[in-house]
């Protein structure tokens, strides 16, 4: 009896930690504008760093030349952002956790590009790294506006700008 009611003061403390979590993983938090929680930009902001290195890597493999140039500055514009976003978190600026890996949904990306050879692989990049950026531009925005934390926040604000132009080259890229 007493492990029943541990367990649900537990979840009761954690409901509104895993409802804002679920309201950014869903993309709520993005339809209505509102700032993830500094952890939970911690979290995509990295996942995000880690889906553009290995996809880019893909892409020196077995792109054409053009793709290749991108992805060379996708590798080394997100390496930067990742040492940067590492130095904020071990210095104790950011207090939140580093992930370790990517989300589900971008492994699955990722082992779809692994899969694809040529034109399809081309073609699979480019659109995946348009809706990428797109994503990385709006939780940058978000955060940089109404983040929690003051020095995430400026990072955030003054690395838009980098994401930004990321997403134009993509799009530039189907030209």
């Amino acid at each position: 009896m007493r492990r029943i009611a541990i367990t649900t003061a537990a979840l009761l403390f954690a409901a509104p930690v895993l409802a804002q979590s679920t309201a950014e993983k869903s993309g709520v938090n993005s339809l209505v504008g509102i700032a993830p929680k500094t952890e939970d930009f911690v979290n995509e902001a990295a996942r995000s760093d880690m889906f553009e290195i290995e996809s880019s890597k893909l892409a020196l493999e077995r792109a054409d030349d053009a793709t290749k140039s991108f992805a060379k500055q996708m590798i080394t514009d997100h390496q930067k952002t990742t040492t940067q976003l590492k130095q904020l978190v071990t210095s104790g600026k950011v207090k939140a956790p580093l992930p370790t890996a990517m989300s589900s949904p971008q492994q699955k990306m990722l082992n779809k590009l692994k899969s694809l050879q040529g034109d399809d692989f081309t073609k699979q990049y480019h659109s995946d790294q348009v809706s990428a950026h797109k994503e990385a531009v709006d939780l940058f925005k978000r955060y940089g506006n109404k983040g929690q934390n003051a020095d995430l926040k400026t990072w955030a604000a003054t690395t838009r700008p980098a994401l930004e132009h990321h997403l134009q080259m993509a799009q530039d890229l189907n030209k």
